[in-house]
């Protein structure tokens, strides 16, 4: 047996397995295993391990005077040895896999600089391009051809129509030596399918989510048992990449992935705008915008649209609420509603309303606010309470049935917000003291954990319990007069309270306050030493009471909240564009219901867009 030439070190109680220990008798191994991991088994190696019972009883600091190192066991060998060799198993396996993930690296980038030689060229004999959108359907412009062909492009008789688009990328998968490309231009989207050398150019195989490209070719009807958008598809016979999208780590599917947090989703808020949801909630927030300015168009008598200031010296809901700042010296405010100018316009306008954005300074971390939103405002003059309630449930109700009356409008609907159906009228009525005996009765209770009382301000989590229970539009109205804003007028026949509506929607809650205004000078110069404010910077709107008052009223709607309950969305800040970047930045949600609608196959990598449908991943 030859003579030991090495000794390698371990001590399980005071050794370290740590690469920068040498394994001597003074920094030893703590393991075997280890041990021999460093230094493999040789011919001449020894192991030596410190003997258990050196130093025992000898009291403190005896074992380092009276170190003795012993060759480790042969049932020690029989254990490390085990673990040894599955370690090495693993070595093999990690170096194989590094091998061949490095020949798939070579290969593929062979395969790239292959690509790289193979060039397309735009065929002169072919038909002229027509330039189309995306979502171009006329059949006076577009044939499609049908049936089979041998070749994959074919202009003879009776042919498809050959056309030139622009899009980006919006899903991309390949199936053998044919690729599929669904483009995307905001109008519309087209399938569009590669062969041939089109699909070996260092283009198509670099290929990424959201590049944008012109493409030529013929437009084809979807074979029988296939799907594609409005079931036609492009033979591509030429392409050229115009923005070529980042991939791997910078993919948009990396930046704004399905699964991420909703911080993330609001700081990419620019891409998630890319996907199909959020670009279907930004189509039916036009089309509802328009709906509305068609409806007020249509009433008898019609509302007319103005455009109040942003910024303003005068509070509406309490100045607690108020952004303020500095303009030229003067203090002045974001303003909280346009109600106080709509309402100076009704003696030579008659009935007005604004879209307009609104700023609240509530650093509230609801689902439902937001610090910026779409205001639409409308003040109606010579009416009562009555028809101020009937006028909030026909405006709402014509809305819906405009904007679900454009089939695009009413696809998008159907596609977010399945079970969405026009409500019906009449909408619920109760007043706010019945509502405080119904939340007693269903045990609901109030932030204090204590059954609700008269005065209390029910917090909406009690509201939209109550509301989702009800399952109905419901007019919850008379608040006490200390819960509502000042210029709203008392009811003549209970002074408690006001002549004040919340309208309830299920699954979101209010979307819309409105209250009659008071018309007497001298009850609004009450109301105003009542809250403590000084009338003098509100003449203009005192002077209404002086110069011919009527009996008026009127109501804000939040767009974003009307969208939220339209399409089903939990966070009323999906239905904005760039929602409140400011409450953003702060802003975290335990629950979201993003589903993102891209997807991704296997070509490269691509997006909280939401990029899905049955092929693909979807976002907000």
């Amino acid at each position: 047996m030859a003579t030991p030439s090495k000794s390698v070190c371990f001590d399980e109680e005071l050794g370290t397995d740590d690469p920068s220990v040498d394994g001597s008798q003074q920094k030893p191994y703590k393991t075997f295993v280890f041990a021999q991991i460093q230094h493999p088994p040789s011919e001449g190696l020894q192991y030596l391990t410190r003997k258990k019972d050196a130093g025992a009883d000898q009291g403190p600091g005896v074992s380092e005077l009276h170190e003795e190192w012993v060759p480790a066991t042969q049932s020690a060998f029989k254990k490390a040895n085990k673990f040894y060799d599955q370690y090495k198993k693993k070595q093999a396996r990690g170096e194989e896999l590094a091998v061949r993930e490095k020949q798939e690296s070579d290969k593929r980038q062979q395969a790239l600089e292959d690509a790289k030689k193979v060039q397309i060229q735009q065929d002169p004999r072919l038909p002229k391009a027509l330039k189309i959108r995306l979502n171009e359907k006329d059949p006076a412009l577009i044939k499609l051809r049908t049936g089979e062909s041998k070749r994959d492009v074919d202009y003879s008789d009776g042919r498809g129509t050959r056309v030139r688009v622009t899009g980006r990328v919006h899903r991309l998968r390949s199936q053998k030596d044919v690729f599929f490309l669904t483009l995307q231009d905001g109008y519309g989207f087209l399938q569009c399918v590669l062969t041939g050398d089109l699909t070996k150019t260092y283009d198509a195989l670099t290929m990424t989510l959201e590049t944008s490209l012109e493409v030529y070719g013929e437009m084809w009807e979807v074979p029988p048992k296939q799907h594609a958008p409005d079931d036609r598809e492009l033979h591509v016979d030429y392409y050229t990449v115009i923005g070529k999208a980042a991939g791997d780590k910078e993919a948009i599917t990396t930046r704004v992935a399905p699964d991420a947090d909703a911080q993330t989703l609001y700081d990419n808020r620019h891409l998630v705008l890319r996907g199909e949801n959020a670009s279907s909630v930004m189509k039916v927030r036009a089309g509802v915008l328009r709906a509305f300015r068609q409806t007020y168009e249509e009433f008898s008598p019609s509302c007319l649209e103005v455009t109040p200031p942003c910024m303003v010296q005068t509070q509406v809901e309490g100045g607690a609420t108020l952004f303020a700042f500095d303009y030229y010296g003067q203090k002045a405010y974001l303003t909280q509603s346009s109600q106080l100018y709509l309402e100076t316009c009704l003696p030579s306008l008659g009935n007005v309303f604004c879209v307009a954005p609104s700023f609240r300074a509530e650093k509230s971390q609801t689902r439902r606010h937001l610090s910026e939103y779409t205001h639409i405002e409308a003040e109606l003059d010579f009416i009562t309470f009555d028809d101020l309630l009937v006028h909030l449930e026909l405006v709402m109700c014509r809305v819906i049935e405009i904007a679900l009356a454009i089939p695009q409008i009413a696809q998008l609907v159907r596609d977010l917000n399945p079970g969405f159906r026009v409500p019906e009228r009449p909408f619920k009525r109760m007043k706010y003291a019945d509502a405080i005996d119904w939340l007693v009765q269903h045990d609901i209770k109030n932030t204090e954990n204590e059954p609700h009382k008269f005065g209390d301000d029910i917090a909406e989590a009690a509201e939209r319990k109550m509301t989702d229970i009800i399952n109905r539009p419901i007019f919850l109205t008379h608040f006490p007069t200390e819960i509502k804003a000042f210029y709203m007028k008392k009811d003549p026949e209970d002074p408690r309270v006001t002549e004040s509506v919340d309208c309830l929607m299920p699954g979101v809650g209010e979307i819309v306050g409105g209250s009659m205004r008071m018309d007497d000078y001298e009850e609004l110069m009450e109301a105003y030493q009542r809250v403590e404010i000084d009338p003098t910077p509100y003449y203009w709107y005192t002077d209404q009471r002086k110069y011919g008052t009527s009996p008026h009223g009127g109501y804000g709607l939040g767009l974003e909240r009307f969208l939220a309950w339209m399409c089903g969305r939990y966070l009323v800040a999906f239905g904005g564009h760039f929602e409140d970047q400011v409450r953003a930045i702060e802003m975290r949600c335990d629950t979201l219901d993003y589903e993102p609608t891209y997807q991704y196959h296997s070509i490269t990598s691509a997006s909280r867009f939401i990029f899905a449908d049955a092929s693909h991943t979807t976002f907000e």
